[in-house]
């Protein structure tokens, strides 16, 4: 049986990396989508690849007017819906971020943007229409095991971890306050996942040595992006309809692993 048939999500950041991996998902399981991406380009292919079950357009998804257009090119298309994943976001580090005693104010706000905000407005948008529409609802934010278990050695950006932090913050307080309209919100969080985001830490073999020692599950690697595709599935079905305020980490063991470092 199909966990998502007939259900109507949007993907803020979908055209890409772990957005596109889980519409792949999610049509499998019989899911109809809007993806949002970040350029023209990204928003063509993912909508060859996918077919007419999925709409997708272009736009920053920090800007205020697009989750609230996402949402209702979903109820135009497919005349519901059922769903919020928010995975865009991306590193400040070439605005900033960084080290605290390196860390610039454009460093800071942007990464905040990229990260919380962005992700507060598409939540807000999703939360007006399950109420607007009388119904229950469920929203997964993307997290990071960085936000709880920090790696000073090698991923050294102070914004990223705070703004990771504080989503957890926030989707368990509004998971908390929803509750009792049946809104459901929770937390997907990886650790290194073979992502554009993360290729600088993915082409780096001093790095990639002490990331088989801190995700040691499945022989020591990376992550894959189809590797948060089970968890992303559970939370935007049925399955999840007594889950709410949760975090979930799929970081291959980082959270529990020491890491060693090479002499």
């Amino acid at each position: 049986m199909q966990m998502l048939l007939n259900k109507c999500i949007v993907i803020i950041g979908g055209t890409t990396g772990l957005g596109l991996s889980a519409a792949k998902a999610f049509v499998g399981e019989g899911a109809k989508l809007v993806l949002v991406g970040r350029n023209a380009e990204s928003c063509e292919q993912a909508k060859a690849l996918l077919g007419e079950v999925v709409e997708v357009y272009a736009a920053d998804a920090s800007d205020p007017e697009t989750a609230p257009y996402a949402i209702e090119l979903c109820m135009h298309h497919f005349g519901a819906f059922h769903g919020l994943y928010h995975i865009a976001g991306g590193s400040g580090r070439k605005f900033g971020d960084g080290p605290l005693h390196e860390l610039t104010l454009e460093g800071w706000n942007k990464t905040f943007e990229l990260n919380l905000t962005s992700l507060m407005l598409s939540n807000q948008a999703a939360v007006k229409k399950f109420m607007e529409l009388g119904q229950g609802g469920t929203i997964l934010n993307m997290g990071s095991v960085l936000g709880l278990s920090p790696s000073p050695k090698y991923f050294v950006t102070h914004a990223y971890a705070a703004t990771k932090s504080a989503v957890v913050g926030f989707t368990r307080s509004i998971a908390a306050y929803y509750a009792k309209n049946n809104i459901r919100v929770n937390v997907v969080a990886p650790a290194l996942v073979e992502t554009p985001m993360s290729e600088r830490a993915s082409k780096d073999e001093v790095i990639l040595d002490f990331v088989k020692t801190k995700q040691p599950l499945d022989g020591g690697r990376n992550g894959r992006a189809q590797d948060l595709d089970g968890a992303a599935i559970y939370f935007m079905s049925d399955a999840s309809n007594f889950t709410t305020g949760q975090v979930l980490y799929v970081d291959g063991g980082w959270d529990i692993s020491e890491g060693q470092y090479q002499q």
